[in-house]
């Protein structure tokens, strides 16, 4: 049966989200308009897509930006388009490795030479450029809109939304800084990543650097970033070593015209069995500054490692399965993430680690598998109390296994905590040993056990995002336990750079462009030497310092300090508020996201009522799902189908499907 009807609605953003409500309209349009109005109806669909930035790329995802930047998923993972059989077929469109495919039998004419010449090379295992993501995505809008099912149109206005404002009988006036306003019944805030106010360290930082002449650039999208304002020879402060911090390195070394090439290093057999490993050595350009970065940690991410999928083939769950996690809000439990969750998984890079480490090293265990069977019994869920399995796991393990074979979970994502240096150059030695150490680690994959237990965890992380979003977890947990330390673990674990991201850094730093400051530093404006300062207390030495201070750090995800015209208005006028969460001591927390109702994610306002008719996709709602950035997974070949990879796309469809029925 058609449908009667003239719907009109708007896109707040016009990025991958909003090119995912897009897509999910069309389908479901198509499906319940399969042919031309008949006679004793009209039917027509008005979808207004409001960005200031190209629709498709959007902001983050502009094709014009470097090739230096990847995406951190490689070519199989990622799409805009939907493959679940549950939902309504696509009108048009491709995941990005079909579209990557087609490109290199059937390129279009809109390719450029730099989209050519990164699709010659590009497979399916291999890391994407940024730049040719979003020539996907505005590859797939045009596709789109190429067909178009009957009765739909789409206009673009290419400017900012400054407000949303109820209009009465369930309408919205939506205003557009270019002065233009228009009405429709409903509206999907789309907004994805946005600027943030600085916070007060920042913003001394920030006034200190203008008063006394310096350097500092703040948290951005390093697309956004005027690199070549960054002095040549001189020293640079970097702080912090996630995923930004190696688009800030590419572009000050690559970028200026630096080379990394192969040189050989010889290891012994014990190292590398039977072979010498290739490593990369950095020839300058005479360009760079010098880099001194800084972190919490004192060192980057873990690289990721090399494998055939998204996650490892040869690690399954066997604790913190959907199942397992699903049965709490079976028997109308809410659970808390240190108590119920995390024990499961923990058990789980337990298995993965030293089930790998006996198949790849049983000389490190004493009666493998006896110690494997034991093993399994203690951590047989349900059997002990949380502290009693954990210590007789510890007290079997040191039976079993040689004492530098042992997994230590906190270590792995703070390999240098509770070690002091005497000098800076002993940190610098201490960080390229453990590169090399991290690149040689993901060369090996699924034989490498660490790379497993890490694997563990990645999966895991697929299954608590359902469980955060499906079932929820009590709100001091969410404040505690999974933000408050578990959600910085395993990021620097599980979601870090290709690993010849580390393999170039062990090279800068050996070339002596780069250098690093040390666990837990401290940053200050040193108004005396007139420069900016940094200090490690692990590290017996002087403080570093510096002209030019660079923030590798995206903008706050925090809609309370996030800087949007639209945003700033529904806050104002109570239309959205922020979810407060209550800690275990009863005091209200103000969250990163904004206060949503369940499925399809409608805001709640200032009074508590539902906004009916308003939408939130994406990173404003990082209160009520964890793991928003993330992009959607395509369906893979083999392994697990978790219910997690396809999230934001089936909340598109909800979203679209209610669009319609309203």
């Amino acid at each position: 049966m058609g449908t009667s009807q003239s719907i009109r609605t708007a896109l707040i953003g016009a990025g991958p989200r909003g090119t995912s409500v897009l897509e999910r309209l069309l389908a479901n349009w198509r499906l319940r308009n399969p042919s031309s109005p008949g006679p004793d109806g009209v039917a027509d669909l008005q979808i207004d897509v409001v960005d200031p930035y190209p629709a498709g790329p959007g902001h983050v995802w502009q094709p014009g930006q470097s090739r230096l930047y990847l995406m951190n998923t490689q070519s199989f993972y990622p799409t805009v388009i939907p493959e679940d059989p549950e939902l309504a077929a696509p009108v048009a469109g491709a995941t990005f490795d079909q579209w990557r495919a087609a490109q290199q039998d059937r390129p279009l004419a809109s390719l450029t030479e730099d989209d050519h010449a990164e699709l010659s090379g590009l497979g399916a295992q291999d890391f994407p450029s940024r730049a040719l993501y979003g020539r996907y995505l505005s590859s797939t809008l045009d596709e789109l809109l190429a067909h178009l099912p009957d009765g739909v149109t789409v206009r673009f206005h290419r400017t900012t939304a400054t407000a949303v404002r109820p209009a009465g009988n369930g309408m919205f006036d939506v205003e557009l800084e270019d002065g233009a306003q228009f009405t429709v019944g409903s509206v999907v805030l789309a907004l994805g990543h946005l600027e943030s106010r600085l916070n007060a360290e920042q913003r001394e930082l920030q006034a200190g650097a203008g008063q006394m002449g310096l350097l500092y650039l703040p948290p951005a999208a390093p697309a956004d970033v005027d690199w070549s304002v960054v002095p040549a020879g001189e020293p640079v402060l970097v702080r912090g070593m996630g995923l930004n911090f190696f688009d800030v390195m590419g572009q000050l070394t690559e970028g200026r015209g630096g080379k990394f090439v192969a040189a050989e290093a010889h290891h012994n057999s014990e190292e590398v069995p039977g072979q010498g490993r290739t490593e990369l050595e950095y020839i300058p350009s005479g360009d760079e500054p010098r880099i001194i970065a800084a972190s919490r940690r004192g060192t980057p991410y873990r690289a990721k490692a090399n494998l055939a999928g998204y996650y490892p083939a040869g690690v399954a769950l066997r604790y913190c399965t959907e199942g397992a996690v699903g049965r709490f809000a079976a028997a109308g439990i809410t659970p808390g993430f240190d108590h119920d969750l995390w024990p499961l998984l923990q058990r789980d890079a337990f298995w993965a680690y030293y089930s790998t480490l006996v198949r790849t090293s049983p000389h490190a265990v004493t009666e493998p598998e006896e110690f494997l069977a034991l093993l399994q019994e203690v951590m047989r869920p349900h059997a002990h109390s949380v502290s009693h399995w954990e210590a007789e796991a510890d007290v079997l393990i040191a039976k079993h296994v040689e004492p530098d074979q042992r997994l230590n979970l906190p270590g792995l994502a703070a390999p240098l905590a509770g070690r002091s240096f005497a000098s800076r150059a002993d940190v610098d030695s201490a960080v390229v040993e453990y590169l090399l150490d991290d690149a040689r680690r993901s060369a090996l994959g699924e034989d490498d056990p660490v790379k497993m237990a890490i694997g563990a965890l990645h999966h895991g992380r697929a299954v608590l995002k359902t469980a955060v979003a499906d079932g929820g977890i009590t709100d001091e947990s969410w404040v505690a336990g999974l933000r408050g330390w578990f959600e910085s673990f395993v990021e620097g674990l599980a979601s870090g750079p290709p690993a010849i991201r580390a393999e170039q850094l062990a090279a800068l730093a050996r070339a002596g462009v780069v250098s690093f400051v040390g666990p837990d530093p401290k940053f200050a404006l040193d108004r005396n030497a007139g420069t900016f300062s940094a200090v490690s207390p692990w590290v017996r030495d002087r403080a570093v310092h510096a002209r030019t201070l660079i923030e590798a750090l995206a903008p706050a995800n925090r809609v309370a300090v996030n800087v949007s015209p639209v945003l700033e208005q529904l806050l104002a006028d109570g239309l959205v508020r922020p979810r407060l969460m209550m800690t275990a001591e009863g005091t209200p927390v103000e969250t990163s996201g904004l206060d949503v109702s369940p499925h399809p994610y409608r805001p709640v306002g200032a009074n508590g009522s539902v906004t009916e008719g308003l939408y939130v996709l994406g990173l404003q709602l990082s209160a009520a799902q964890w793991g928003t950035a993330i992009a959607a997974e395509s369906r893979p070949q083999s392994g697990p189908v978790y219910r997690s990879g396809q999230r934001t796309l089936r909340d598109a469809d909800e979203i679209a499907r209610h669009i319609l029925d309203r």
